[in-house]
C-alpha cells in the first residue's frame, strides 16, 4: 500500500492534474483509492493550483472540468479537504477550480442533507 505513496510526488500529481488525459485519470483514481496517498493527492492538488493562479493565460475552463471530475471521483473522505483546498484562496485559479467542484455534487453525495 506504500507503494503508491512513495511514487506518487506532489510534481507527479501536479503534472496529472494538468494533463488529465485517460492514463492520468486512472492512475489519479487509483491514489485516490489508497488513504495512505491522501496527503501527497492534496500536495499535488495545491502545487498544481499554485502553478495555475501564477500562469500567464488562466484557463478557467480547465480548472473547472478537473474540479467537476475530482468532485465527481473522488471517495467521501476527501471531499471536505479538496473543498477546503478549493477555499484556500480568493484567486480566480481557485474559483475556478471550486465551481467545478461544487457542480460535481461530491459534497452532498458524501454528506448528504438530513431530513428533519
Amino acid at each position: 500500500m506504500s507503494t503508491a505513496s512513495t511514487v506518487a510526488t506532489r510534481e507527479t500529481v501536479a503534472e496529472a492534474l494538468g494533463g488529465m488525459a485517460g492514463e492520468n485519470q486512472s492512475w489519479l483514481q487509483l491514489l485516490m483509492e489508497n488513504p495512505v496517498s491522501d496527503d501527497a493527492l492534496l500536495d499535488g492538488l495545491h502545487l498544481y493550483l499554485h502553478h495555475a493562479s501564477e500562469s500567464r493565460f488562466l484557463n478557467t475552463l480547465k480548472l473547472q472540468k478537473c474540479g467537476q471530475w475530482l468532485g465527481s471521483a473522488a471517495p467521501g473522505r476527501l471531499q471536505i479537504r479538496l473543498m477546503e483546498a478549493a477555499r484556500s484562496s480568493q484567486h480566480p485559479a481557485f474559483l475556478a477550480f471550486r465551481d467545478g467542484l461544487t457542480r460535481s455534487g461530491g459534497m452532498a453525495r458524501a454528506y448528504p442533507k438530513a431530513r428533519v
